[in-house]
């Protein structure tokens, strides 16, 4: 079903803005590819996994998190993220689908 023009809500509109400014990033994207169906992973395994330094990935887990699109859990002394939202990995997906030519 569309949703017509007049039937959006102004607040949900931005809430849709800021999760999209939040997730335009190329280092944003990795971590949520990352995480994708579910999985939690540590600080230390993504920047690991994206072979970059700890500060930057906090720095972009921090925007993620502030914006509702990741979640966390502590175990510890170990912070596990993972997607709060799981369809947002298929907005990235839509999106790489459209840049194949």
């Amino acid at each position: 079903m569309k949703t017509k023009v007049k039937d959006l809500d102004e607040s949900k509109l931005r809430t849709s803005t800021e999760i999209l400014k939040a997730i335009a990033h190329p280092i944003r994207i990795k971590i949520m590819c990352l995480l994708d169906k579910g999985k939690k992973l540590s600080v230390s395994e993504i920047f690991s996994n994206l072979d970059i330094e700890q500060a930057v990935v906090s720095h972009h887990l921090r925007i993620l998190k502030d914006r509702d699109v990741l979640d966390y859990t502590r175990d510890g002394k170990n912070t596990y993220y993972f997607m709060k939202k799981d369809k947002l990995n298929q907005v990235i997906d839509c999106v790489i689908e459209c840049c194949e030519i």
